[in-house]
């Protein structure tokens, strides 16, 4: 198992939360915080998530919907939109925290093209629940293996 927060995650697995780097669960206790600022009342499905930059700082997103639902924004977009308008370019991890009984929830596509815009292909993705007793490990790519990505537009 891999968990360094400085590596690369090789494949997807599931870990206790207990044996992660402390790094790790300071990202995943913050996309559980986050959460509880979600604007949901039309889905009641709150999602919480926090990126890491390169440099330590940690910002966070939460989903807000809207009645028309095509404006509404994901947690992963909230906080990386936000990251960007804050100046950084360059991530190391990320969280994201949503609830389902029977599985982990994964980012949506639009979420998933948006990271692959900014974030290496390999950088480590948390998934996790409120009560994080289990946390899956993915990466960008596995999220989205054949992406499309800035450097096809260039001749």
């Amino acid at each position: 198992m891999n968990n360094n927060i400085n590596g690369v995650v090789d494949g997807e697995s599931v870990v206790e939360f207990s044996t992660l780097d402390a790094k790790v669960q300071e990202l995943i206790n913050a996309a559980i915080k986050v959460r509880n600022n979600a604007y949901c009342p039309y889905s009641n499905f709150a999602v919480g998530a926090a990126l890491r930059t390169k440099t330590g700082e940690i910002i966070t997103g939460c989903n807000v919907e809207n009645g028309t639902f095509a404006p509404s924004v994901c947690a992963e977009r909230n906080a990386i939109c936000k990251a960007i308008s804050e100046g950084f370019r360059e991530f190391e991890s990320l969280a994201v925290v949503a609830y389902q009984e029977t599985e982990f929830t994964s980012p949506c596509g639009t979420c998933r093209q948006t990271l692959s815009e900014f974030c290496n292909k390999n950088m480590p993705v948390y998934l996790a629940k409120p009560s994080p007793a289990r946390v899956m490990l993915t990466s960008i790519d596995k999220l989205l293996p054949h992406a499309f990505r800035p450097n096809f537009l260039h001749k």
